[in-house]
């Protein structure tokens, strides 16, 4: 059985285009970014709650340099056996620490970003993760930082 898409309106569209380029850094920063959509900060916060339900956006919130805030990221994978691999998704995805995860057609088939508060809490995370999934978790800590200004269109 295939999943149907959710369906994505004119006004969802603007949201998501809008949203990609800054937040208003204001007391009413939603209310703000509502009247320069021509609708109410009401009508903003449900369609935006509705886009996550759906699972049309997985993440809303603001991107950090984590390591300026005395924390880590780091980019990790694991070998999924086919057959587990929308469980250990689930598992993957229920540690707060993960911050977005992808499939992938390699060996090394799920591949997410991992950042915790200390540059010490990526080895307690890798570890409830292998614990959890009972596979290993490969690191791949940066080296280089390159920044890509990348938006899409909704």
């Amino acid at each position: 059985m295939s999943a149907v898409a959710p369906v994505m309106d004119a006004l969802d569209r603007r949201i998501i285009n809008a949203l990609q380029g800054g937040f208003p850094l204001s007391d009413t920063p939603y209310q703000d970014v509502a009247e320069g959509l021509g609708i109410d900060e009401a009508t903003l916060l449900a369609r935006l709650q509705r886009l996550l339900d759906t699972g049309v956006l997985t993440r809303f919130g603001p991107m950090f340099q984590i390591e300026r805030l005395g924390g880590r990221f780091v980019l990790a994978a694991q070998a999924v056996p086919e057959d587990r691999f929308e469980a250990v998704t689930a598992l993957v995805n229920a540690f707060p620490e993960v911050a977005h995860n992808y499939r992938r057609t390699h060996r090394l088939n799920m591949w997410f970003v991992l950042a915790t508060e200390t540059p010490e809490g990526i080895d307690d995370v890798i570890r409830r993760i292998e614990t959890a999934t009972g596979l290993p978790v490969f690191a791949f800590p940066k080296r280089r930082e390159f920044f890509v200004d990348m938006r899409l269109q909704a």
